[in-house]
């Protein structure tokens, strides 16, 4: 048994989980660590039948979760967030193993999922409806919200545990139920996290299957897509996986939530300060080793200001410690796999080819434990061109430049996908056009912030090519419930709407 084997079994016990008997009965996979690509644990997916026994047993527990009071259904959520809270150093430690974040990284998504927890626990008083003033007298209209069904999350691997949180506690506490099929790139944190909340559940005496997690490859995950028990459908991941399963659940006429790929970008003007620019633009490109939706991928700049902007970013990502994640001093961990080190190297080629002049990075580290390691790279372009229109989920930052603000904001709307945006100006009239409809067409735009680090109040989502869902906070949890607007008659007479007359006596 390997050192990082070792450890991660002993995590797993934390949270009750045998690491010898993981997941379903089906066929065995593994699961590696991308800091060394070492084995940590052997789990087994889940067969179709236990698939189908899971939605079954979800289905029921939904029956009675939905006439639990809203309020009550917040004990579970609270109770969920406490235990989390308990369990942090361990989960966020599972998450660096599983797949590479550092410890601020991973300890910043385990806190994010404690917060929408407590987010959701405000929420359970707050589901709140409409009275109308109806044309009829003794007459009045009502909007209420109800519990909507099963959710199904499918969830990528680089928010291993915080996405089915988003989902999760507002779903929870709007009166559904909830089954979990988690990237196979990240099986571990999953059965820690529901393992979490089947505990809470015990505890505060809510159904046993209010939450299940199912394991296994795609066609696991197609289950969901196609079943007509799961209502809602929440899935986060490529573009093209978005292609696929929207169409497949509107043919059943269930719903879906979408958060697909990101391709975002940045403004730099004349007046912006460069100092607070470049390190929001560091992160935002580095962070997560570019493995984020929110990654910043491009840089439009003000020609006045390139060159200085390019010499301070360039002089960053060169000095950006690269490493084990498990090292205190390290700010970029390892990619999830080699296979996006080659997407990686290509995307620079092609760049390369285009006219690119690489400033900075893009070559292997070797930090001396396997594992796929790479320093950022920096790419000053001479257009925006095909390749940085495409999302390469990697750590390369693209810059071009302009010299007009409408021209800015035309390289900037010229993506496909619609996730997040910034611009960094001390200008409020090119901050008010940014933001304003024929501004930034994104779900998420900034002021002297980077495209990464949302907060859980906001509604989380974008626009376009990113599939149009938003979760988390404002008014997110509605797409977790189903409307009815009552119309209640007590004048004790017939009159019906717009005046229509009609009368059997």
């Amino acid at each position: 048994m390997t050192t990082l084997q070792a450890r991660t079994s002993d995590l797993l016990a934390a949270f009750g989980l045998d690491a010898a008997a993981l997941g379903g009965t089906g066929d065995a996979f593994a699961v590696h660590s991308p800091i060394d690509g070492s084995v940590l644990a052997t789990v087994h997916a889940h067969t179709p039948d236990e698939v189908d026994g899971t939605l079954a047993a979800s289905r029921s527990a939904f029956a009675e979760w939905r006439l639990t009071p809203a309020p009550v259904r917040g004990r579970l959520v609270k109770r969920l967030g406490e235990l989390i809270g308990e369990h942090k150093e361990q989960l966020a430690e599972l998450v660096t193993l599983e797949v590479g974040k550092i410890g601020s990284e991973a300890l910043g998504e385990v806190q994010e999922m404690i917060d929408v927890c407590d987010l959701a626990v405000g929420l359970s008083r707050q589901l709140f409806g409409r009275t109308m003033p109806s044309e009829r007298a003794g007459h009045r209209l009502q909007e209420v919200w109800h519990p909507l069904g099963v959710v199904g999350v499918i969830s990528a691997f680089n928010f291993p545990v915080a996405v089915w949180s988003w989902n999760a506690a507002v779903a929870l506490v709007c009166g559904d139920t909830v089954v979990w099929k988690p990237s196979e790139l990240a099986p571990l944190t999953a059965l820690a996290s529901t393992a979490l909340l089947a505990r809470a559940a015990a505890e505060v005496g809510a159904p046993a299957d209010v939450g299940r997690v199912v394991l296994g490859d795609r066609a696991v995950g197609e289950a969901l897509v196609d079943s007509p028990d799961v209502a809602l459908l929440s899935a986060t991941g490529s573009t093209r996986m978005g292609r696929e399963v929207g169409p497949r659940v509107a043919s059943r006429f269930g719903r879906v939530l979408l958060e697909l790929g990101g391709n975002n970008a940045v403004v730099v003007t004349p007046s912006a300060d460069l100092d607070l620019a470049v390190n929001s633009m560091v992160f935002a490109a580095a962070g997560t080793a570019g493995q984020r939706c929110t990654t910043l991928r491009r840089l439009i700049v003000h020609s006045s200001v390139a060159d200085a902007a390019c010499d301070r970013l360039a002089r960053a990502f060169a000095s950006l410690p690269v490493g084990d994640p498990r090292d205190a001093g390290t700010l970029v961990g390892p990619l999830i796999h080699e296979r996006a080190h080659e997407a990686m190297r290509a995307a620079l080629a092609e760049a390369v080819a285009d006219g690119g002049q690489v400033l900075a990075g893009g070559e292997r580290v070797d930090v001396g434990a396997g594992g796929s390691y790479v320093r950022p790279a920096l790419v000053r372009m001479p257009s925006q061109t095909a390749v940085m229109l495409r999302e390469t989920f990697a750590p390369i930052l693209y810059v071009v430049t302009y010299d007009d603000f409408d021209e800015a904001l035309a390289l900037h709307n010229a993506a496909s996908q619609g996730l997040s945006a910034g611009i960094f100006t001390r200008d409020q009239g090119e901050a008010e056009r940014f933001l304003a409809a024929d501004g930034a067409d994104t779900g998420i735009a900034n002021v002297n912030v980077g495209t990464s680090g949302a907060e859980i109040g906001g509604a989380f989502g974008g626009e376009k090519e990113t599939g149009g869902g938003r979760e988390s906070g404002s008014d997110a949890w509605r797409a977790y419930m189903r409307r009815s607007t009552n119309t209640i008659n007590y004048s004790g007479t017939v009159a019906l709407a717009q005046g229509v007359q009609f009368s059997a006596e």
